[in-house]
C-alpha cells in the first residue's frame, strides 16, 4: 500500500514508540563457583554466584542459593578467586615508562591521542583496572580519551581525568599539560576553565611556592564546583599547605630521603583522620633495585601492547645502564625510609588509596597496580583485605561513585576481575588476571 511522505513519519514514529516498548534482551552472564571478595571488607563467599543483566549484577549468594536465568551465559570461575575490578587512582596515560621526560615530551606530544594513551588505557584494562585517575595530561587530549573509552571507540578503564597540573610556574616544555598560576583571580580562572571542560578532579602540585591565598582559591573554586583536589606531597611545606587550604587527597609518600613526616605534619594529617586520603604510590620507589637485580621484567611484552615498534624501541634504550641515570640515583637511600614513613600515614587514621604513578620510568601500566597492592601486604604488613579495600572500596568512595562501582552486590555496575588461585593468600596472583569484564561485557 502507498503511504503519503505526511504518513510516513507518523508511522515511523509508532514503530519507534513500539520497540521501546519491547522487553529488554540484555545479555544475561552468571559466574559460578568462585570465590567472590566483595570488596566490602568482609569474609569471602565460597562457591559463589554472581549474575549479571547487561552492565549490573542482579544477583548475587552461594551456588545453590542463587537462580540462573535460563539462555544465561554460564562462565565457570571454579578455582578462582573474584573480585570487583581494580581501581588505580594515580596513573599517567600520556608516558609508558620512558625514563627521559625532556625528550619524551618533546617527541611524543603529538602522539598522545592516537597512539600512547589507547596503549596506556587497554594494558590498565587487561591487567583488570577497569577504572582510573589520570592525573596530568593536556586537556584536550584526555577529553577525547575519555570520550573514546566511554563510547567503546576504544578499550580502558573508566577514566577520571584531572587535566593539567596547576603550579606556580611550569617547567620548560611542559605548557601543554602544566598550567601556571599568578595570582588569586588567575588561580579561580584556571579551576573555572579546567570545570567548564569537565574535569573530574583538579590536580595542585609545588603549592609551597604558591602564595597560601593562590592555594586557597584554588581549592575553593574546586569546591564550589564540586571537584575534589589532589596534590603533591613531596615536601612538608607542600602538605601543611594542602591541608590548611583543605586538599582531599595527597599523592605519594615524598620527603625524599628523609626518615619521617616532621611531627607537626603528622599532627596535621591525624587532625584530618578518616577524612583525608592520601595515595602513597610506594611501588615505584623499589622499581629500580627490582629491574637491576631482575632485568628480565623489561622484556615482558604485555607493555608493548598498542605501541609502534619505534615507540617500544625509544623506551627500551632509555632503560639501558639503569645505575647511571640521574632519576634513579636517590631510590636505594629512599627505601629504608618507607617503613617508618608508611607506618606514620597507617598511624595518622587517613584513608590509604591504590595507586602506582602508573607510566613513569620502567613503571608499566601492564603490571603497576598488582605491585601496589603485593608490596603493601608482603612488605609493609597491611592485612590483604583491607589493601584490596584500598583498589576497590575506598577509591569508588573517594571519587564519590561508590553507589555505582568499587564493590560486588546486586544494583552495582558489573565491573569484575578473575584470577586463579587464592588471591587472599598470594596477592601477587593479580599479575595474571584471567577474566576482566567492564560494565558487564567481557573484555579479557
Amino acid at each position: 500500500m502507498h503511504r503519503s511522505p505526511r504518513q510516513r513519519p507518523a508511522l515511523v514514529l509508532s514503530l519507534l514508540l513500539l520497540l521501546t516498548a519491547l522487553p529488554s534482551t540484555a545479555q544475561t552472564t552468571a559466574l559460578v563457583g568462585g570465590r567472590i571478595v566483595d570488596g566490602f571488607g568482609g569474609e569471602p563467599l565460597e562457591n559463589g554466584v554472581l549474575v549479571i543483566e547487561g552492565d549490573t549484577i542482579v544477583a548475587m549468594g552461594p551456588e545453590g542459593m542463587v537462580e540462573i536465568p535460563e539462555g544465561a551465559e554460564i562462565i565457570s570461575t571454579e578455582g578462582m578467586t573474584v573480585l570487583p575490578g581494580l581501581w588505580d587512582m594515580h596513573v599517567h596515560l600520556m608516558i609508558v615508562g620512558h625514563s627521559d621526560y625532556e625528550h619524551w615530551d618533546r617527541t611524543y606530544i603529538d602522539r598522545l591521542r592516537d597512539e600512547i594513551m589507547p596503549a596506556a588505557a587497554e594494558q590498565l584494562l587487561l591487567a583488570g583496572v577497569t577504572s582510573v585517575r589520570d592525573l596530568g595530561a593536556p586537556l584536550e587530549d584526555s577529553l577525547a580519551i575519555r570520550e573514546a573509552i566511554a563510547s567503546g571507540e576504544i578499550p580502558g578503564p573508566t577514566v577520571y581525568i584531572s587535566g593539567p597540573f596547576l603550579q606556580h610556574e611550569p617547567y620548560p616544555g611542559t605548557e601543554a599539560f602544566r598550567w601556571g598560576i599568578d595570582g588569586v583571580e588567575d588561580a579561580r580562572a584556571k579551576v573555572r576553565r579546567l570545570a567548564e571542560a569537565g574535569v573530574d578532579v583538579i590536580k595542585l602540585i609545588d603549592q609551597d611556592q604558591m602564595t597560601m591565598d593562590e592555594v586557597r582559591a584554588v581549592v575553593d573554586e574546586a569546591h564550589d564546583r564540586g571537584l575534589p583536589v589532589v596534590a603533591h606531597s613531596h615536601r612538608p611545606e607542600e602538605i601543611r599547605r594542602g591541608i590548611e587550604a583543605g586538599v582531599d587527597c595527597f599523592e605519594h609518600t615524598g620527603l625524599g630521603t628523609m626518615p619521617e613526616y616532621p611531627e607537626d605534619v603528622f599532627e596535621l594529617m591525624k587532625g584530618r583522620a578518616n577524612t583525608l586520603f592520601w595515595t602513597p604510590t610506594i611501588a615505584p620507589l623499589l622499581l629500580y633495585e627490582e629491574t637491576r637485580d631482575n632485568p628480565e621484567r623489561i622484556d615482558d611484552p604485555r607493555w608493548h601492547l598498542g605501541l609502534e615498534p619505534d615507540t617500544v624501541a625509544d623506551v627500551r634504550r632509555s632503560l639501558d645502564h639503569l645505575q647511571r641515570l640521574d632519576y634513579y640515583q636517590l631510590m636505594p637511600r629512599r627505601r629504608p625510609t618507607l617503613q617508618r614513613k608508611f607506618g606514620q600515614l597507617r598511624e595518622s587514621g587517613v584513608v590509604l588509596l591504590i595507586g602506582t604513578d602508573s607510566g613513569v620510568p620502567l613503571n608499566f601500566h601492564s603490571d603497576s597496580t598488582w605491585r601496589e597492592i603485593d608490596i603493601w601486604v608482603r612488605e609493609f604488613g597491611v592485612p590483604v583485605l583491607q589493601a584490596i579495600q584500598a583498589a576497590t572500596y575506598w577509591p569508588a568512595v573517594a571519587q564519590g561513585v561508590s553507589d555505582e562501582v568499587g564493590t560486588l552486590a546486586p544494583g552495582k555496575k558489573a565491573d569484575v576481575i578473575a584470577v586463579r588461585g587464592d588471591v587472599l593468600a598470594h596477592p601477587a596472583l593479580l599479575q595474571d588476571v584471567d577474566l576482566v569484564m567492564k560494565g558487564g561485557r567481557r573484555v579479557k
